[in-house]
This record gives C-alpha cells, sequence and structure tokens, in this order.
C-alpha cells in the first residue's frame, strides 16, 4: 500500500500580486526530484485540476499546480472565468511572466532544486504551457491537453528548449483546422521537438469528466481520448524527466 501524498497551499508572488498554488508530493521518496507545473483552465485552481497535480504524484513527480489569477480569485461564473482569461491572454508577455512565476517557485522549492522540470495544463492552462515553451523557458517538456495552439507571438528559431506535446480533438471548435497548420509550421519553423496527437471523437475539454458526454456544442469528456492522452503525457514526462519512482 502506497504511502499517502502531503499537499500544501503555497504562498508566492508576481510582481507584488498575491498567488496561491497548490502542491502535492510522495513524502517517502527522496528529493529533489523532478518537478511538474500544471497550469489551470480558464475557471483557475479547481478540484480538477488539483486531482491532476495529486496523480502526478502519486507517479513521484513533485507537482505544482500555479495561480495565474490572484490569491482568492476563484471565478463562480463563465463570465468571471472569461474577464480573468482574457486580461491574460490579451497581454501575452504578462501571461508568460505571470507563468514563469509559478515555474520559478517549483524549480526553487528544495524538492525539485536542480532537477528537470516540465509544464502541462487543460484548455487555457494548456496554451499557457505552450506559451512557456514557446518563450523558451527551461522546460524538458511542454504538454498541452485540448489548450488552444495559436498564438500573436510565435516562437522565434531556436527559442523552444522544451519536448512539445499537444494533445488535440478533432472536433474541438476552439481550435480550428488553419490553427493547427498554423501551429505545426510554427514549431517547425522553430526547429523544435514536437508531437500533435489529434484524437477522433473528441472535442474542447475531453479530460474533464465533469462535462456532459454529449458532443453537441463540442465541449464534451471522451473517456479514451482522456486516458490515451494520460497514458502520452506521462510516457513523455518519463522520457524527459526519468521516472523518479524506484521500480521493485
Amino acid at each position: 500500500m502506497s504511502a499517502p501524498l502531503r499537499t500544501e497551499r503555497v504562498l508566492y508572488d508576481h510582481d507584488g500580486l498575491p498567488l496561491e498554488g497548490y502542491a502535492a508530493y510522495d513524502p517517502t521518496l527522496p528529493w529533489p526530484r523532478p518537478g511538474v507545473l500544471v497550469c489551470h483552465m480558464w475557471k483557475g485552481l479547481v478540484p480538477f485540476v488539483e486531482e491532476r497535480a495529486r496523480a502526478l504524484a502519486a507517479l513521484g513527480f513533485v507537482a505544482f499546480a500555479l495561480d495565474l489569477y490572484g490569491r482568492g480569485v476563484r471565478p463562480q461564473s463563465n463570465e468571471e472565468a472569461a474577464r480573468e482569461m482574457n486580461r491574460l491572454v490579451a497581454d501575452i508577455p504578462l501571461l508568460r511572466r505571470r507563468a514563469r512565476a509559478g515555474l520559478a517557485r517549483l524549480a526553487d522549492s528544495p524538492l525539485v532544486r536542480g532537477c528537470e522540470v516540465a509544464a502541462l495544463g487543460y484548455c487555457f492552462g494548456g496554451g499557457v504551457a505552450l506559451e512557456l515553451a514557446r518563450d523558451g523557458a527551461d522546460l524538458a517538456a511542454a504538454i498541452s491537453f485540448h489548450g488552444l495552439l495559436d498564438t500573436p507571438r510565435r516562437a522565434a528559431r531556436g527559442a523552444v528548449q522544451a519536448r512539445v506535446l499537444a494533445l488535440h480533438g478533432v472536433l474541438d471548435p476552439m481550435v480550428s483546422a488553419d490553427h493547427v497548420r498554423a501551429f505545426q509550421q510554427e514549431m517547425e519553423d522553430a526547429g523544435a521537438d514536437w508531437q500533435l496527437v489529434v484524437y477522433g471523437r473528441a472535442g474542447h475539454g475531453f479530460t474533464n469528466y465533469e462535462l456532459p458526454r454529449d458532443p453537441r456544442g463540442g465541449l464534451f469528456y471522451e473517456p479514451d481520448a482522456d486516458r490515451r492522452s494520460w497514458e502520452g503525457a506521462t510516457a513523455l514526462l518519463r522520457e524527459a524527466l526519468g521516472d523518479p519512482r524506484p521500480r521493485n
């Protein structure tokens, strides 16, 4: 029987803005060890994101779910979420700096210091993970689950240090075919090590079990794509970071 995970609320800041993230790790494993930054969806640091952080911790990684909105800012409606998200999407340099503050908080932790780190995210957070990669952040991997693929600031040649994995649902109404093609061209032009995996029968939010399974509207849960994307993501994490949990 595995030991219980330890979880903590972590206070930090960016340019004077108080932030509150969520850390999860296995206290029985030796440290320092690799870390994974978890970038939240548009409604902020919701239980789904914390659950994914614990799943990463169960694999042996130190997981840290960042806070992009501010301590205590937890949108309760779609309108509030859109307002908070759009404030950052409209200012990509600010978004990248805010995300880097979370990355620095993870990398500077005694549990992680000196080890490789990766970033992954869901929906809005998937796009955030990609923005970190485009910005040349020191990441071993950047993984997007049904995130937006377009950006007003494309990666420069040689800027992307991370192995990039974009996990996309073919029925996602928020990502056009033009955006998919532009992303592929951007990654090629940047000279990145990248993959794009497209899941049939999957739309936007396909990992979120709280969504309905009705595909009408393009926002729905697809359990096969959820399972397969998690397997693909964790395989890349082990490739990029190593396996932090000893094997018998």
